[in-house]
């Protein structure tokens, strides 16, 4: 019995339509790995499944058995684990969690889980109008009580509760969770809907070790009850989860056979060897040659010094909570050391980053300084952020700036969200350069939006390098990638800061995403 089937199809966008006709089958007790490039169509085959771009040929049928509907509607859940608080109406901004206003209006989660099982079935699309309102904005009593907040105790009675582990969380205001715990709230949030079929979309990307191991856990649950099947869409094309029965393999808009999970990986080809992995020689002797900005002579109270960061007793109180970050932490980061700052999901590695770029208000109460000035002695933020390349999943989320692609990446001339001044003609070259370097100069006149998410990481990657900065900060810059492509960039992570003088930063939760060059190691 097939619960979804595509027969000769073909969808009526023209921007997102597949270059043949799609064939596709989820059979009863199918569970399929849709692996393939970025930008090489998981997303638009996905579109197809749900309905979502409705068929200009061919034929799309479902059968969820005789005791659920027939339509896609409440049968089908996608989870692609961004951010809640960044698709609901209320607008993300980068700096939301740390605002203490919103951070107050933020509703708790078990709030948003007891109106989410008041609200009926989701649809394939997501949340629902109220639910998405509800992400973004607190509830008023009389809303908390027609939400049926004044008794919890059936809802406290449902085992996935334990399942889930959620019992930890459900005092928890939306815009505090962590990754590992958003994509437990998420899961959570969406199977207690008892759907038919949940599509994921790359649930491991963020997640340390461990985290990762627990997610699979719940996944094997999942499968083990029978109750769902799962469609998982990964960029990572060298692990196939093994409750995983089959993978289709999606590439330059081509929906490829599906094949047994142990037929795939037997044909697996050597990523690493792949020209499309690694930069060119004449890339990687053009970014050597490239002149070493000057940055100005570092001084301490008027003494020479080589530190770029230093932070000294830094202590910071988590909001709602009895916790406290860093507990007094000490740490100097000098001119040309490349570092790897690791640690648990929750840990503070991302609230650290933003104390130092000033994201954080806390930033000016702390005693920090960058590039040998104290932060809060009257420098601007832009003096901050001007020799500092930075790009991290949260900005990520933020950057809803639908531009072309060349204008996301000159942006970062300016460290703007929007280009607000124009590029110089040599400017624009330097611009075209570290597209190439990406490997994505092709998609210079495609405006962001339309970019698939590892496609928009790329820009935002070359926007980071487009200034040549003194210092790279980058959060999780692998998020996201197919196999290729993190091979690629942690390439030029490494060409680039093998220049001299060239400070680095980096987060990570896989060993192997990080550049050859590191030479210390902070873990929180």
């Amino acid at each position: 019995m097939s619960v979804i089937r595509l027969e000769n199809s073909l969808g009526r966008l023209p921007q997102t339509r597949m270059r043949e006709p799609v064939n596709f089958s989820l059979e009863a007790g199918e569970h399929i790995a849709v692996m393939g490039p970025n930008g090489g169509g998981k997303s638009c085959l996905v579109d197809l499944l749900t309905g979502r771009n409705l068929l200009m040929q061919g034929r799309l049928a479902y059968d969820f058995g005789p005791d659920t509907k027939p339509t896609a509607y409440g049968n089908i859940v996608q989870l692609t684990f961004e951010d809640a608080l960044g698709t609901v109406e209320k607008p993300y901004y980068y700096q939301q969690r740390f605002n203490s206003q919103d951070r107050d209006e933020s509703p708790l989660v078990m709030t948003v889980l007891k109106r989410a099982l008041a609200s009926g079935r989701v649809t394939a699309t997501g949340l629902s109008a109220d639910e998405a309102r509800m992400a973004g904005h607190g509830l008023t009593y009389e809303e908390a009580v027609a939400a049926g907040s004044e008794d919890d105790t059936e809802f406290l009675q449902n085992p996935l509760l334990d399942t889930f582990l959620m019992r930890d969380l459900l005092q928890k205001r939306m815009v505090l969770l962590s990754s590992g715990e958003m994509r437990r709230y998420q899961l959570f949030k969406y199977l207690i809907k008892r759907p038919r079929v949940l599509i994921v979309d790359n649930p491991f990307i963020g997640l340390d070790a461990p985290m990762r191991e627990q997610l699979n856990q719940f996944f094997q649950l999942l499968v083990d009850t029978g109750e769902v099947q799962i469609i998982m869409l990964l960029s990572m094309l060298d692990t196939v989860p093994s409750y995983m029965t089959h993978v289709v393999e999606v590439a330059d808009m081509q929906v490829g056979p599906k094949r047994s999970r142990a037929e795939y990986l037997s044909s697996l080809p050597d990523f690493k060897a792949s020209p499309f992995a690694s930069l060119s020689p004449q890339l990687k002797k053009q970014i050597a040659e490239l002149p070493v900005l000057p940055v100005a002579n570092l001084t301490i109270d008027g003494h020479a010094t080589d530190e770029i960061i230093s932070i000294r007793d830094l202590s910071l109180p988590l909001p709602d909570t009895d916790r406290v970050l860093y507990g007094g932490l000490s740490w100097t980061v000098r001119r040309g050391e490349h570092w790897a700052l690791q640690g648990r999901n929750g840990s503070g590695k991302s609230t650290l980053l933003s104390l130092i770029c000033a994201d954080h208000p806390a930033a000016y109460a702390c005693d920090i300084s960058l590039f040998g000035r104290r932060r809060g002695t009257g420098e601007s933020i832009w003096e901050i952020k001007k020799h500092i390349g930075f790009v991290s999943p949260e900005f990520h989320r933020a950057y809803k700036e639908n531009r072309p692609a060349i204008d996301i990446v000159a942006s970062g001339l300016h460290d703007s969200v929007g280009l607000y001044k124009r590029p110089r003609p040599d400017q624009v070259e330097t611009c075209l350069f570290w597209m190439r370097v990406f490997g994505i100069e092709q998609l210079r006149d495609r405006m962001f939006l339309t970019l698939s998410s590892g496609e928009q990481r790329l820009c935002l990657l070359a926007r980071a390098f487009v200034k040549d900065p003194a210092l790279l900060i980058l959060d999780e810059p692998l998020h996201g990638l197919d196999t290729y492509r993190r091979h690629l960039v942690r390439d030029v992570i490494d060409t680039f800061c093998r220049r001299p003088d060239k400070t680095l930063i980096m987060v990570s939760h896989y060993e192997e995403e990080l550049p050859a060059n590191i030479t210390h190691r902070l873990v929180l």
